[in-house]
């Protein structure tokens, strides 16, 4: 059994973490969902939903896996060992995750590699992203050099592989999305009938709540939403931020490296959604923020031609900032994985890594063939067609994680009690100053909340409520 890795300190989590957080979901799936749900509404739920369930669930999990110094696996059975079954639920999180965001991460290259071996004029083309997706080799090819970095970072370790390229990527990326943001807000375009948008309408658009047409129904969705893209983005309900919990030195100062992860993440996700939807708007009008998971794909390359010669290399930049992202997000899932099975197996991270690496490409292969070999489509209880992809992203995101953060919030809550993680965050006498919040929200708040969202995901609210 291997020595027990940690980070070098409190910088290295926060980078770690911040890593893992800042990632696919917040370039890609922040900003359609953004602009799916009324555009400031999503944004004013979801920040409202950050500082209150984010920060309580960040503290929960970080302070879950420092104080166990277990793996989310076996830190539940730590805690409670009747509860040690939420330990097995939790890992069912990151396993079917790893499935599909090596795909998504092979689609990035694939656009970035256009972008720097032509103008990208191909990419806007009717047709081109579900040509491409739909192929039977590109997709998977591209697939395995995304999988491929992964494992090779997480095979190199915590402190020299995870935290040592994270202090690489993250300033790069956050320098990346701040620079072409800025510019996104400066944009300009007049339509063939005179008709001219600028980037900062497409500002108001994205910070200015629209309520048309909104129900009791709509709205739950919309803070559903907001919630499963909260999990998603702080890594919450799925053990990684257990996972890296326990690699946290006992001399860090737990409260103040959860908010820099809370502020990092959050700003991030504000900044995509301000290079993004503007740009949109000003190009494609309202009718191109309406394209859903297709805006990354479809919509930004009509944006990124329209914008002529400068267009290419805001797409080469857009599309390194979106790997970075989504790289250092995939190598916390795989860690999480990576570091559960070393302890169930009593393996070394190379045999772990080699195995998980087999899973990943194999699960990754098959989605690929979600979209030709095995193509369906469903509709899934919250109305949106689904082919396999979607499927295994809402069992995971929207299904999984809101019932999981129920039954933590149940054992922290009223089991063991709030005081078990204020007593760890306290641990060397730092001031804690939501720690009533804390208390309140995990003991009160959040179950009702998550047992609300969990009946939401399942269909039974929206048969109540209809839309």
């Amino acid at each position: 059994m291997e020595k027990k890795s940690s980070f070098s300190g409190s910088f290295g989590f926060i980078l770690a973490a911040a890593g893992s957080a800042v990632g696919v979901g917040n370039i890609w799936r922040f900003p359609y969902l953004c602009a799916k749900d009324g555009g400031g509404l999503f944004l004013l739920v979801y920040l409202i939903l950050v500082v209150t369930f984010g920060f309580v669930l960040l503290t929960t999990d970080v302070a879950i896996g420092r104080r166990t110094k277990q793996n989310a696996l076996n830190a539940f059975g730590t805690i409670n060992k009747k509860w040690k079954f939420l330990g097995f639920l939790t890992f069912l999180v990151p396993a079917l995750i790893m499935t599909y965001y090596s795909v998504i991460g092979g689609w990035i290259i694939k656009y970035f590699t256009l972008y720097i071996v032509s103008d990208g004029k191909e990419a806007t083309e009717s047709g081109y992203f579900t040509s491409f997706i739909t192929s039977p080799v590109a997709p998977i090819v591209f697939m395995l050099i995304f999988l491929a970095l992964t494992a090779f970072v997480v095979y190199c370790g915590v402190e020299q592989g995870i935290e040592k390229f994270s202090r690489i990527l993250m300033p790069a990326l956050l320098l990346l999305i701040v620079v072409i943001a800025i510019f996104a807000l400066t944009l300009s375009h007049t339509d063939e009938d005179g008709t001219t948008r600028t980037g900062l309408q497409g500002l108001l658009i994205y910070i200015k709540p629209d309520f048309t047409g909104m129900t009791v129904g709509k709205f739950l969705n919309v803070v559903l939403d907001a919630m499963s893209q909260l999990f998603f983005s702080l890594s919450v309900s799925m053990g990684i931020m257990i996972t890296y919990g326990s690699y946290m030195k006992d001399d860090v100062n737990l409260d103040k490296a959860n908010t820099r992860v809370e502020i990092f993440d959050t700003g991030v996700a504000f900044l995509a959604g301000l290079l993004i939807i503007p740009a949109v708007y000003v190009f494609l009008g309202k009718d191109g923020m309406e394209s859903g998971p297709s805006l990354t794909f479809i919509s930004l390359p009509n944006v990124f031609a329209a914008m002529g010669g400068i267009g290419r290399f805001v797409g080469i930049a857009f599309f390194l900032a979106l790997g970075f992202a989504a790289l250092t997000s995939s190598v916390s899932v795989m860690e999480t994985l990576v570091a559960n099975c070393m302890e169930i197996f009593h393996k070394s991270r190379k045999h772990m890594c080699l195995a998980i690496g087999g899973y990943s490409l194999v699960t990754a292969v098959i989605i690929c063939l979600g979209y030709n070999v095995f193509f369906f489509n469903i509709k899934l209880p919250n109305g949106n067609g689904a082919q396999l992809l979607d499927v295994v992203d809402y069992i995971s995101n929207n299904f999984l994680m809101p019932f999981i953060s129920l039954l933590t919030s149940i054992l922290i809550g009223w089991v063991v009690g709030p005081k078990w993680v204020v007593e760890e965050v306290k641990k060397n006498n730092e001031p804690f100053p939501r720690a009533g919040l804390y208390c309140f929200m995990i003991k009160y708040v959040v179950p009702i909340v998550m047992l609300i969202l969990f009946l939401t995901s399942t269909g039974i609210v929206h048969m109540i409520f209809g839309d």
